[in-house]
This record gives structure tokens, sequence and C-alpha cells, in this order.
């Protein structure tokens, strides 16, 4: 099976979308297990809550540097509280939007390394926002790992080689989303075919980024089949191969998140 390692079902059912008749038909394309990622602490019980209805379903807990402002967080306790949860099996997502800006650069980078403590004490693993800000991602991500390893995926990777390079020399996993099948992405189609097999995930980030041959609808996790295809073409190996093998690595970074039965 397939699964979708970063996806907002909460933003899904805030579009009305019915959740069990999105869950059963990422069941019915192949995709047999989900992560939904909180964004806001003020919404972690909720997104907690959509883990707890389906079997497939696994959480993280954290605040997007588009939240920093009013919800960052400057030590990570309020992240290991919620780390306790059974459902909750990554923290993030965090990370630097230097593209919107929609809160101070100092205070995503606040958060951003509070996070990454929380992940170094629980061995969760981080999951990463970096958008045009890549220099201040890898000076961070290498700055705290000297003070200690933590696991680590770049979610939705749109950047070049360097930030790909450093996340690979520090152990790190980088998920690819539908931006990988658009036709202008050819540069990042290149870096991807520099990327190991064995540290790739593949995510949809639902409802945003639906891939070829759907753009501009809604995404749901039942559109990852779409992305693995494309990223099993670019990789030259078989749609089966890139299933196996990144269901593998999402099992090796997210320890905690049981198959359903």
């Amino acid at each position: 099976m397939l699964v979708d390692s970063h996806c907002h079902l909460d933003y899904l059912e805030r579009d009305g979308q019915d959740l069990a008749a999105v869950v059963e038909r990422a069941r019915q394309a192949g995709v047999g297990q989900m992560v939904t990622i909180c964004t806001k602490l003020s919404e972690a019980a909720q997104v907690q809550r959509i883990a707890e209805r389906f079997p497939e379903v696994s959480c993280t807990v954290g605040v997007h540097p588009h939240e920093a402002a009013h919800e960052g967080i400057g030590d990570p306790g309020p992240l290991l509280e919620h780390a306790r949860h059974p459902k909750v099996v990554g923290i993030g997502e965090t990370g630097l939007d230097y593209f919107y800006e929609h809160s101070p650069r100092e205070a995503q980078r606040r958060s951003f390394r509070a996070h990454i403590a929380a992940a170094r004490e629980t061995r969760l693993p981080l999951v990463v926002h970096a958008r045009d800000a890549d220099d201040d991602t890898v000076a961070i991500l290498q700055e705290e790992h000297a003070k200690g390893a933590y696991p680590a995926v770049i979610h939705c990777f749109t950047a070049g080689p360097a930030l790909a390079s450093a996340a690979l020399e520090l152990g790190f996993f980088i998920s690819l989303a539908g931006i990988v099948t658009f036709k202008k992405a050819e540069a990042l189609r290149e870096t991807v075919r520099g990327i190991p097999l064995d540290r790739l995930l593949v995510e949809t980030d639902a409802p945003y980024l639906a891939p070829v041959p759907l753009r501009g609808r809604e995404n749901e996790p039942a559109n990852l089949v779409h992305t693995a295809r494309a990223l099993a073409e670019l990789k030259g190996i078989s749609f089966a191969a890139l299933e196996a093998a990144t269901t593998a690595n999402f099992r090796r970074l997210f320890w905690k998140a049981a198959p359903p039965a």
C-alpha cells in the first residue's frame, strides 16, 4: 500500500468533506495509511479526534510558521504534552516561510527550534516546512543537530540540491507532493533524480497541490497514486517498487504509526 505522509484532513472537513468517504476513497485507491498534520496548538485536540476516528489515520502536533506570531512557542513543553497521545506520531509542521511572511522571521525561528527540541526528546520525526528560506533552514537544522541528533522529513520538497544535500547528510528524509508532476517543475525533478530511493516519502498535502491530471481541484489522499506513478517513472522503477520503498521508509521514520489491522 501507499502511505500519505502529510495531509490536512481537518481542512477537508472544514471544507464540507465527509471524512469517512475521503478515507474510503483513499483505501480503494490503495492508500492504506495517512498522517493528518497539525498547524495550530489550538486545534491539536481536533486533529487528534480525527485520528482517533480512523485506524488508518495518525496525526502530528505543531505550529505552522504562518502561525508563529500568535501560537509560536519558545519551549517544547506544550508539544511534549500532546506527544503522549497514542495517535501523535510526529512533531510539526514547523519551519520557516519567508515567501508569505505571515509571522515575523524571529518568531518563526524561535518556534522552529522549540519543535526541534521536542523531536530530539521524543524521537518523533520533525515535519519541516521550508519556503524561500533554505539558508536559514539549513543553518538551524545543522546547529540543532550538533546539540543532539533527531529524525526529520522535509515535507513537500520544492527546493534545490543544496537543501536536499544538507538534509540527506543529516540523515533526514524528503517527501514529495504533487508539484513533482507539474509541467514547469523540471528543476525539481532533476534534484529528485539524485535523491536515494531509501530516503523518499510521498504525500498529498491535501487539500492543496493536486497532482496532474487533477491540478486545480481540491486534493485528497486518494490522489496520491498520481504522484507515486510519476515518481516511479522519474526513478526508473516499477510502481510496486516505489510503493514498497516509500512505505518501508515511512515505517522507519514514523515508527509510532502502527499499520492498520
